[in-house]
């Protein structure tokens, strides 16, 4: 059965050679991108288009036309190729210039037996003239088909741009140049120097050289030419002309195979199976990919659901408009169908949804256990066996995320170190439904726990004497939770308080910024003063503003804003509604912080289908002490002592 995509749902690919059908109804330029694990297409020589059509194990046509044919082989490409996206563009002097004026394209992927795989009508495209239609991409050792659809109203280049590609312009002038009609010639052309060059288009693509891609891979077969094709090696053979005996008739493109290979099931989940250089690395792009795939199974099923209530809608308006089924009983059967179809379409979006939560649950279930500590939940047993590390991780763990669809799924949210932005735990009510079940002062205190357990997350995440911590606490309202910093030695001087003491250590790091700023951009790093800490630096702030007048909140922001780049991080633990006598003055130092929450909260939105994800803080287990047996290790490995 053909699965029926849209935009953004996935569907597993039982075989790794492919053919993939393009029927626009009018004239498009076809080709594909090949990129790295993350995504990015490194060079133009990883780039298949009519100019350059075979790359190791994908051939795209030599042509523009209105109904074209790639072909793939999965397992032919470089093991350095995770993505594979198939992409659309309009032909220079296209008479509409953009999608939206003309019919939906239809791409559909079949396997080798010529049966369909998956299809997808590329819909919602108004002036773009350029389209990323479909991406095949690695998922634990398997592929798999995503219906993207994204368009791109800058056309080629910008399409090639956003894939990370140097000088796109000239790329994308080059690709509709290979397909551009050339002007007829008055006069018989003079004899060429390469005679290759007046060979068919046919034998130039079968005897080119194909670009390599980073890594080795065998040579995939020429493309198969756009005249009729060959008598197939396998099946029953066409007799020739003249002879006696049955015809075939039988696709002679289409191959017969001894037996139907049966359905893949669902890889197992591993743990560590993304790729990368190091064990963290690959647990980190793995637990990356989980994030994406939640979030586009989840728009996937979302854009399903909508688009059959919308259908369900028109029909239902079709039904009663037309006045001629108000007879007869046949408006009611009209309804009842339309509901049918409707409930169809919901159930077959609820089945493939219930798919892929299952698989990424299993794979949450393996991967979970397997992460260090600066990922791990702080209830995971890794903790126990904690050591001081040698280098920083890739990343620290902030939190949780899960979606509405299944809300037991929770996807580790992982901030890259060092830090790009400072932290800002909301301690106030806020839109929080969970914060305004709670008492004023217990989300205070809630706040400032989340802040602690999170300064302790990143002193653990460091090699010793890499990382220092300092407190401004003016009225000293933190003191209980802030005990577990303070009793176990790791701050870098004990909390400042009152007015006087918040100027100072905000002049301290105000002056630390200044200097390593001056030295960076003089290349003067070794000039340094010899007693200057190099080791980055975490200021936590609680209870803003109480204690800063107008030049404390000046040095605030500016180290808000140029702090990071020199390794000087804030955390803030705050209530907004408090500095709004300061007005919008302040706007710019809540928008430079990554918003953080004491309790569960949807304020988090992905940049890919804009969902709202709820956000889940790191919670102690009741009665813990492995927050304190940390920041004792911490503390011993900074002394050079044993815990």
């Amino acid at each position: 059965m053909t699965a029926e995509l849209v935009r953004g749902q996935n569907h597993p690919l039982p075989d790794t050679r492919l053919e993939i059908r393009v029927s626009a109804g009018h004239p498009v330029v076809a080709g594909a991108t090949l990129g790295d694990e993350h995504g990015r297409v490194p060079g133009a020589e990883w780039v298949a288009h009519p100019g350059s059509p075979s790359l190791p194990g994908v051939d795209v046509p030599g042509r523009c036309a209105a109904d074209l044919r790639l072909t793939v082989d999965l397992g032919a490409v470089s093991d350095a190729v995770h993505r594979l996206s198939v992409l659309l563009a309009l032909p220079a002097g296209a008479g509409a210039g953009r999608f939206g004026a003309l019919a939906a394209p239809f791409v559909a992927v079949a396997g080798r037996d010529g049966t369909d795989l998956a299809s997808y009508t590329i819909t919602g495209l108004d002036s773009e003239s350029a389209v990323v239609a479909l991406e095949l991409y690695r998922r634990q050792g398997a592929w798999k088909v995503r219906a993207m659809g994204q368009g791109y109203e800058g056309g080629l280049a910008a399409l090639l741009g956003d894939q990370g590609l140097e000088r796109p312009a000239e790329l994308a002038a080059s690709i509709l140049a290979a397909v551009a009609p050339e002007p007829p010639a008055a006069e018989p052309a003079p004899p060429v120097a390469d005679p290759a060059a007046r060979l068919p288009e046919v034998e130039r693509v079968g005897g080119s050289t194909p670009p390599t891609a980073p890594d080795t891979a065998p040579a995939p077969a020429p493309p198969l030419p756009p005249t009729p094709p060959a008598v197939p090696t396998t099946g029953t053979p066409t007799p020739a002309m003249g002879t006696a005996g049955p015809i075939s008739y039988a696709h002679p493109r289409r191959q017969a195979a001894a037996a139907p290979e049966p359905r893949q099931a669902p890889p197992t989940p591993v743990a560590g199976d993304a790729s990368g250089w190091s064990m963290d690395e690959r647990l980190y792009n793995q637990v990356w990919g989980m994030f994406e795939d939640l979030a586009r199974t989840a728009a996937a099923y979302r854009s399903a659901c909508d688009f059959a209530e919308s259908r369900l809608d028109r029909e239902l308006d079709q039904s009663l408009s037309d006045y001629r089924s108000r007879v007869g009983g046949a408006n009611d059967a009209a309804r009842a169908t339309a509901r049918a179809r409707h409930d169809e379409l919901v159930e077959r979006a609820q089945e493939v949804l219930d798919r892929d939560l299952a698989q990424l649950a299993a794979e949450a279930e393996v991967v979970e256990p397997a992460l260090p500590p600066a990922y791990a939940r702080w209830d995971s047993p890794v903790w126990h066996a904690y050591r001081v590390p040698a280098e920083e991780p890739m990343a620290i763990r902030l939190g949780d995320l899960h979606l509405p669809e299944r809300t037991d799924l929770r996807i580790p949210m992982l901030v890259r170190l060092p830090l790009e932005r400072g932290l800002w735990v909301d301690s106030g009510r806020g839109h929080s439904e969970a914060a305004g079940l709670l008492d004023e002062v217990e989300l205070r205190r809630l706040a400032l726990d989340c802040a602690v357990a999170h300064a302790a997350r990143l002193l653990a995440a460091h090699p010793a004497g890499e990382f220092a911590v300092h407190v401004l606490d003016a009225a000293g309202a933190g003191t209980a939770a802030l005990a577990p910093l303070v009793d176990s030695d790791v701050l870098a001087a004990p909390p400042a308080r009152g007015a006087a003491g918040v100027s100072a250590v905000l002049e301290q790091l105000t002056e630390r910024v200044d200097l390593l700023q001056m030295a960076l951009r003089g290349g003067a790093a070794d000039a340094l003063p010899p007693g200057l800490d190099t080791a980055r630096q975490l200021l936590i702030v609680h209870d803003f503003p109480h204690g800063f007048d107008d030049r404390a909140v000046t040095r605030l922001r500016y180290l808000a804003d140029e702090g990071p780049s020199v390794g000087v991080h804030l955390l803030m633990v705050a209530d907004r509604a408090d500095a709004a006598a300061y007005g919008p003055l302040l706007d710019p130092l809540w928008k430079s912080l990554l918003r953080l929450t004491p309790v569960a909260d949807d304020h988090l939105a992905d940049p890919w289908v804009g969902h709202a994800w709820s956000y889940e803080p790191p919670i102690l287990p009741l009665g813990s002490r492995i927050l304190r047996e940390v920041l004792a290790q911490v503390t011993a490995a900074r002394y050079g002592k044993r815990p």
